[in-house]
């Protein structure tokens, strides 16, 4: 496994840490584990040098936003797969500011974990849409499902690989409505509940949204395209004549 992609895995859960590294071993991955985020970080600045790294969001000591926080200091271009319990959403908006990439909830099934991280490592290409070609132009938006990658006027949009399958919904479907559930299913699978009540879903689709058409705002102040359709979704709007 000297050639495999390596990923640290930080979290205080010793059963799950074993099991999840026997996972991610016997799929070709190289993992060594951490039981807390200082002995991670004085390793990191000494010898370790990871592809990818799995936090957990609350452990004793450091928790995960303060072990992001002195991550981006040490290696600012490290992803970051935020580990999330059910229900935890301001920890995912906070790990999503503070640089991660994603967050997977952690009693999802590996399956999930493991392909969000062959996309985030570049060995798989998300497929948001069905049938969708590798590369989508609407307008001013490129979207390359291969590398995940967004460009909006011909700047890169930092999107995490949520946000961008997100996109990719609506922009597949550029002109019509996405419901709520279909952009959710989208960025986190088919079938996951999240959030308080049987339509809490719908919550965190929003608070992605807003996140999203801040990055696109960032570059462009005017943007617009995102237009929401009260008590339905959202959808990516096109000019037309």
């Amino acid at each position: 496994m000297e050639n495999s992609p390596r990923i640290a895995l930080i979290d205080d859960d010793a059963l799950f840490r074993e099991s999840l590294i026997l996972n991610l071993t016997a799929v070709g991955y190289a993992v060594r584990g951490w039981e807390d985020g200082e002995a991670f970080l004085a390793a990191l600045g000494r010898q370790e040098k990871p592809d990818l790294l799995l936090l957990d969001g609350k452990m004793p000591g450091l928790n995960g936003i303060e072990v992001l926080a002195r991550l981006r200091a040490l290696r600012p271009e490290l992803p970051v797969i935020f580990l999330t319990v059910l229900g935890e959403q301001v920890f995912e908006e906070a790990a999503l500011l503070g640089g991660a990439v994603d967050f997977v909830e952690k009693s999802r099934g590996f399956t999930i974990l493991e392909r969000r991280i062959r996309i985030i490592l570049g060995r798989v290409p998300v497929t948001g849409v069905a049938g969708a070609d590798d590369r989508i132009v609407i307008g001013d938006l490129i979207l390359d499902s291969e590398s995940c990658r967004a460009f909006w006027r011909n700047q890169p949009v930092d999107l995490t690989v949520t946000e961008f399958a997100m996109v990719l919904a609506l922009a597949g479907k550029a002109g019509r409505d996405v419901g709520f559930r279909p952009l959710y299913d989208a960025g986190r699978g088919k079938g996951f509940h999240a959030g308080a009540g049987h339509d809490g879903y719908r919550v965190n689709v929003r608070a992605a949204i807003k996140r999203i058409r801040g990055k696109f705002r960032a570059l462009d102040p005017d943007f617009d395209r995102i237009v929401a359709y009260p008590g339905f979704g959202y959808s990516w709007r096109v000019d037309h004549g």
